[in-house]
């Protein structure tokens, strides 16, 4: 408005001056008809031809003074409009006004923390819906993972990048998920040994991971930069014996929920249906074993969420979470809850307790999905 008002001035401006030559003009029209009163005969013919020249100059000013009599009710409703702006921007100063920075950060802190009591009475959930994706970045080859570390503080927010299912051993780091979005890496890692597939897992500061060619689960530390653990996941099969529906040596998935760090994989014994292992995050060691009946070559994709594994019935469009097998009471259920597959492909999926959201690498893209989950909330005097 104020820009408007300002070119409206300016015009008006303009046309002011059209109005004072207007008025120069019209007193020398008066002086001219005092001429013709006092000699009307001699001056008759000459100062006719004068007016009639005059009025014709005079006749453009007439739209330009209806143009002006416009604009200016135009500038009128304007300034109404300011007038009524700035008694709505006064009123809302005012209200901001009545709370000072400190006590806006406090109120700000109260409620976070009411909203952490809040979560801490979810007990863990049961999946009920899948929507999204939300496409993250576009980047990479058809397969590959990302991830963020579930067990990190909520101002660690670091992003980690693993292109391919082989012949790749660089880990790309960013500070954060716009910094990936930027292409702004912060650090890069080369590991010691090639990994196979793409179901690798950042767990409390460390990379695990399945060597290549192998059933050796490899923890490797970022802080150090080295490797502080291997051990063989003992029967497992590997190298494209096992993998899921899409291949890509995706035989051991590594995965973390809200109870701790996971393998899931198929051995000969259980005729190669899916076999679920919960590990030490230190030592790799299997701490317990639970056996399926769904078959690892059926499989699309697998996550756990709070212990329960989800399983797809495929890694391509009409993809939906078919069954799911909970290790806190031993059963299993079969389930229909689609899942949008996007770009069609899905060689990566895996669940973020923090963030409580589905990491997937979608045929090149990265993408989220959101998980709706059915919880049960703790009274106070419950245990």
């Amino acid at each position: 408005m104020s820009q408007s008002i300002e070119v409206l001035n300016l015009r008006t401006q303009r046309d002011f001056q059209y109005v004072m030559k207007m008025e120069s003009q019209m007193k020398g029209l008066r002086s001219k008809f005092r001429q013709i009163e006092s000699n009307r005969r001699t001056l008759l013919t000459k100062n006719f031809q004068e007016l009639k020249g005059k009025m014709n100059e005079l006749q453009p000013l007439i739209p330009v003074l209806e143009q002006y009599k416009t604009d200016a009710t135009l500038i009128s409703q304007f300034k109404q409009e300011i007038r009524n702006l700035s008694l709505v921007l006064t009123a809302i100063q005012e209200e901001i006004g009545a709370y000072d920075y400190e006590e806006l950060q406090q109120r700000v802190l109260g409620l976070e923390g009411r909203l952490r009591n809040c979560m801490n009475k979810l007990t863990c959930g049961k999946l009920m819906k899948i929507t999204g994706p939300v496409t993250v970045k576009t980047s990479g080859t058809r397969f590959g993972a990302w991830m963020t570390d579930p067990q990190a503080s909520p101002k660690n927010n670091k992003v980690w990048y693993m292109d391919s299912y082989t012949n790749n051993k660089i880990v790309r780091e960013y500070k954060s998920v716009s910094d990936f979005v930027a292409g702004v890496e912060s650090r890069t890692y080369n590991l010691p040994f090639h990994w196979a597939g793409t179901n690798h897992v950042v767990y409390n500061g460390s990379l695990y991971y399945n060597k290549y060619q192998s059933n050796i689960i490899v923890r490797y530390s970022f802080e150090s930069g080295r490797v502080t653990t291997q051990r063989a996941l003992e029967s497992a099969g590997f190298h494209n014996v096992y993998p899921y529906t899409w291949g890509g040596f995706s035989d051991i998935d590594l995965m973390a929920d809200e109870l701790g760090l996971w393998a899931i994989y198929a051995t000969n014994q259980n005729a190669g249906n899916i076999v679920i292992s919960q590990l030490d995050p230190l030592t790799i060691q299997v701490l317990n074993t639970w056996n399926t009946e769904y078959s690892k070559r059926n499989a699309g994709e697998s996550f756990m969420i709070c212990g329960t594994l989800y399983i797809t019935n495929s890694h391509l469009t009409g993809a939906k979470v078919y069954y799911s097998y909970s290790t806190k009471t031993s059963t299993y259920e079969y389930m229909d809850i689609p899942i949008h597959n996007q770009y069609f492909h899905m060689s990566m999926l895996d669940y973020n307790a923090r963030d409580r959201a589905l990491y997937g690498w979608n045929n090149g893209h990265q993408v989220l999905f959101n998980v709706t989950l059915f919880h049960i909330i703790k009274t106070d005097d419950e245990s």
